[in-house]
């Protein structure tokens, strides 16, 4: 079967293992603000600086492209993504992420305060299916077949997160928000990040097979993480944070063909000029009132020293660990997800009894989380043919081995699992496939494990320690792209502030 491996450049970042010593840089570069990662974070905190009027800043990437698990790749059929593939529609208080979908004209316009999204942006109809007892169903909660206390327990499941979506603590805050930083500090809710997910909904009798495979799809799809090893706050922050705010249907999803790539390579293609990709960061120091950035310029085989006022560290938390001189063991509870990402190209599309072809397809009984359809938002595909993406996060063995596997286990072996899974959930794609990449993800996203929202790692992390800001989602403890696009704008507004420069915030309406 032809096909690629590909992933984050692992030669690259295995790197930062070895001392980068103390030899003199072959060149010194000087900046005014450096940052220090290309994914989600750093491109919000390039753009936030682009447009504040700030000049004098440089963005260094590892890869030879920005974006980060945001990224996509593209063949002669569509383009696809690489990791994340949609964005809801933002939360009321998620004021930053709505300010960049205004400047991108996503967001067209404006009625009574309330944003209208670009309708050929928003997910097209019928946007999702679920493959049960042999037939493919609309929607993703499962809804044929049903026995009565089955219905009537996932009716009230969702009532009662319903009510949490509505529900203010004490202090007034939303009970769950987006960014989750700005949600409610009540001891009652901070408490649930103390319990596993699975022991709260054992605790409230939420126990029947049908809602806890749903549960468990949702958790592996937003965290990568089985229900069993995420805190129960987390648990119910992804069915209660999510209070999308527009004109229409405020449960839509915006995507694209490249999936939120299509965002990364706007933000990109905005600060461009300040960006140097296959520059490896090797050491961070402070020095003086600034910041020394010790890289190796990887194309031309050089190091460099970057001199700078700031920087923002919008790498994860695993690599600043190794890289920020101070920061030794600053990574301590933080655990990642690893992924595998696999773009099917197909001749025609897939179909099926029942529902008809959605753009996210997902089977009841496979252990992967189905695939989208990359050229769902397109008006035409090429001859019928299109590009599926198919997603399996690695959940059920622990991260590091499922990381060494991802490394053993080759191309052909990939490709055949994923061959097997979908024949099992589309039989009609007998000889559709022409080529199958996979794409790996050995840390994809931070875990949020029972004690790591509210806990002291975590938010010792995410405090500032001037000249150096750190900004990535890790610091919010769920990887998604409001909560990066949140901390690398925070951090960029801070470092200005830190450099005396005046700017107007965009976290705030």
């Amino acid at each position: 079967m032809p096909g690629t491996l590909g992933g984050a450049d692992m030669a690259r970042g295995h790197l930062l293992r070895d001392a980068f010593g103390d030899a003199a840089p072959a060149e010194t570069r000087r900046t005014g603000i450096a940052i220090l990662g290309g994914g989600i974070a750093g491109l919000a905190a390039a753009w936030t600086l682009a447009e504040a009027g700030y000049r004098d800043f440089r963005l260094l990437e590892l890869e030879d492209r920005s974006g980060g698990n945001a990224r996509s790749g593209r063949n002669v059929i569509s383009a696809y993504p690489l990791g994340a593939h949609y964005l809801p529609i933002p939360n009321a208080e998620a004021v930053g992420v709505r300010h960049l979908l205004d400047r991108l004209g996503i967001i067209t316009g404006w009625q009574g305060g309330k944003p209208v999204f670009d309708p050929y942006q928003l997910v097209g109809d019928p946007d999702e299916r679920l493959l049960r007892l042999g037939r493919w169903q609309e929607g993703l909660v499962p809804t044929l077949a049903l026995a009565k206390g089955e219905r009537d327990e996932i009716q009230g499941f969702f009532a009662a997160m319903a009510d949490f979506a509505a529900a203010r603590g004490t202090d007034g805050r939303p009970a769950f928000a987006i960014p989750m930083e700005l949600s409610s500090r009540d001891p009652a809710l901070l408490a649930l990040d103390a319990q596993s997910w699975t022991g709260w909904l054992d605790a409230h009798g939420y126990t029947g097979a049908e809602l806890r495979s749903h549960i468990r799809y949702v958790c592996r799809d937003e965290y990568g993480t089985e229900p069993g090893e995420v805190s129960a706050w987390t648990g119910i922050h992804y069915f209660a944070g999510r209070r999308g705010d527009a004109v229409g249907d405020g449960d839509a999803v915006l995507t694209w063909p490249g999936g939120t790539g299509h965002l990364a390579d706007a933000m990109a293609s905005r600060v461009g000029s300040h960006v140097d990709t296959g520059h490896v960061v090797g050491r961070v120091r402070r020095r003086g009132d600034g910041v020394h950035v010790d890289a190796l310029d990887a194309v031309r085989r050089r190091r460099v020293r970057i001199d700078a006022d700031a920087a923002i560290i919008a790498m994860p938390r695993f690599v600043a660990a190794h890289v920020v001189e101070g920061w030794e063991g600053s990574a301590d509870g933080f655990c990642y997800a690893p992924w595998i990402v696999a773009n099917v190209s197909v001749n025609r599309l897939p179909a099926g009894p029942g529902a008809a072809l959605a753009w996210d397809n997902v089977s009841a009984t496979s252990n992967s989380l189905g695939y989208v359809v990359a050229t769902h938002q397109g008006l035409a595909s090429v001859g019928g043919a299109s590009v599926l993406t198919w997603y399996l996060p690695l959940s059920e063995m622990a991260p590091a081995k499922a990381r060494a596997l991802m490394q053993a286990r080759p191309l052909a072996d990939w490709q055949r699992v994923v061959h097997d899974d979908l024949m099992a959930m589309n039989p009609d794609l007998d000889g559709a496939i022409s080529r199958i990449d996979v794409w790996r993800w050995g840390h994809a996203m931070v875990r949020p494990v029972p004690g790591f929202m509210w806990g002291a790692a975590r938010q010792a992390a995410a405090r500032f320690a001037p000249p150096l800001f750190a900004a990535h989602s890790d610091l919010s403890g769920i990887s998604i792209f409001e909560e990066a696009h949140y901390r690398g704008t925070l951090a960029a507004e801070a470092a200005m502030r830190h450099v005396g420069f005046a700017h107007r915030s965009l976290l705030v309406a």
